[in-house]
């Protein structure tokens, strides 16, 4: 056997990270020292852990610009882009609507909240988001200044002025030529530039991982343990049933080969709870391991990323039925109806960070006329939840985005069906014959001087 054979792959061991995170937290939790707490968890793990989820933000914004004008040069038709774009936008508030329904309806056959007291709950400092007006959200997607966009990672926005000055690539041509073969090679930069960020996860994952266990625990979920259990049932219907019934009906593809192909992606969602961090990832599941071409995936990745948010929709059914119960009003269906609709309208305009689905459930509450203080029920572990349904959010963005790659033929079919495709990700070695022939380019050899 080789050495490379009998290495651990990078999942392996981000898994192993994950499994050591979990364990290291939760005993560190079971201890409750402050100092610990404080110094170590607080401190150093928050430390390691923050710098981890920057360093992944950091190759949003540049790999989603120049993955996208590739894609759109390589699509070469206006047309073609619309269709990609018109399948993409269908798909994802299809996929958001459906999520929030089956989670509404399992509320209801399950009732959480009935007979829930509220003794020693804290429900101060929560305060109401004003919802957005559909008009409203879809102007605030042309940006006003694409410097201050890119600056804000504002993902629709920059993906609509990349989408406008691709397109205007291509109206000018051979002249685009250069352009087009410096993006081509930045987006290569860029991806390699993903191979060291991710030589480093299973450390940023271990860290991440105890950090919140730490300061989580499992105590928090026990007051509220129907609203966690019916949550959880409802992520996980949607993640193996519902989306990969939309696989198979759309596009006929293998459910079983997609799952274990994104599981890299649901680690790194769960890890960081941050659709967006996890683009670089998702991004190379779906192109390196799935067989996606760059020109559909650069397009319908970080897009899902921004506007698909599956896992929080169903976050805001059972909230809400929850909290109903909670507090003895009868929605009925307008009601439950207005939080559909809200919830696929919020999930368009609304950031994939971490911590977005609390802002989103203020305007859903606010408009079904629920007390808003009702959040600070739920909020002690919406953290861990958040974990979850981020990792059924970027699963939706894989989903949809081979659906759209089978549907246009920009599906690679032998790499699909090849377990092995894209293993080879963590392979971070340098080539001595191309550093020496870089070296020679950039400091020539001196001349040597004339003898006097």
């Amino acid at each position: 056997m080789s050495a490379k054979a009998g290495r651990l792959s990078l999942t392996t061991k981000v898994m192993i990270g994950m499994g050591a995170g979990l364990a290291l937290g939760l005993i560190l939790n079971a201890i409750g020292n402050e100092a610990i707490n404080t110094h170590l968890v607080g401190g150093f793990f928050g430390m390691a852990g923050a710098m981890f989820v920057n360093a992944l933000q950091m190759l949003v914004v540049p790999l989603v610009f120049f993955s996208l004008i590739c894609g759109v040069a390589g699509i070469g038709d206006v047309r073609i882009l619309g269709r990609v774009g018109g399948k993409s936008f269908g798909l994802y508030l299809a996929t958001t609507a459906t999520a929030i329904a089956v989670a509404i309806l399992i509320a209801l056959l399950v009732s959480p909240g009935q007979g829930f007291v509220m003794d020693g709950v804290d429900t101060s400092g929560v305060t109401a988001r004003e919802a957005p007006s559909v008009w409203q959200t879809f102007a605030n997607i042309v940006p006003k200044n694409p410097v201050a966009a890119f600056a804000n990672a504002e993902m629709l926005q920059i993906i609509f002025y990349t989408i406008v000055l691709g397109i205007a690539v291509l109206m000018l041509g051979d002249r685009s030529t250069p352009f087009v073969d410096a993006c081509d090679y930045m987006n290569a930069l860029m991806m390699k530039l993903v191979d060291v960020v991710m030589a480093f996860a299973p450390y940023g994952v271990f860290f991440l991982i105890a950090k919140t266990f730490t300061e989580q625990g499992i105590g928090l979920f026990v007051p509220v343990l129907t609203y966690v259990l019916v949550l959880v049932g409802a992520l996980l219907l949607h993640l193996f049933g519902t989306l990969m019934l939309f696989l198979k009906l759309f596009s006929g593809l293998d459910p079983f080969t997609f799952m274990k192909k994104i599981r890299p992606a649901q680690i790194f969602a769960f890890s960081t709870a941050s659709s967006n961090a996890t683009i670089p990832v998702t991004l190379r599941c779906v192109t390196e391991r799935m067989g996606a071409r760059n020109s559909v995936a650069s397009f319908t990745v970080p897009f899902g990323a921004t506007i698909n948010m599956d896992g929080t929709a169903i976050m805001q059914g059972v909230a809400t039925v929850f909290l109903a119960n909670v507090y003895g009003v009868d929605l009925g269906i307008g009601g439950y109806l207005t939080v559909i609709g809200m919830a696929v309208l919020a999930s368009i305009g609304t950031a994939g960070v971490p911590g977005v689905g609390m802002i989103m459930l203020t305007m859903v509450l606010s408009q079904v006329g629920l007390p808003i203080e009702g959040i600070a029920l739920i909020l002690g572990v919406d953290r861990l939840m958040d974990m979850i349904r981020t990792a059924v959010n970027i699963t939706g963005d894989a989903v949809v985005s081979v659906i759209v790659a089978k549907t246009e033929g920009q599906l690679d079919m032998a790499v699909y069906a090849d377990p092995q495709a894209g293993l080879d990700e963590d392979d971070l070695q340098i080539d001595p014959a191309a550093e020496a022939e870089l070296a020679s380019h950039t400091h020539p050899p001196r001349r040597s001087r004339p003898a006097e």
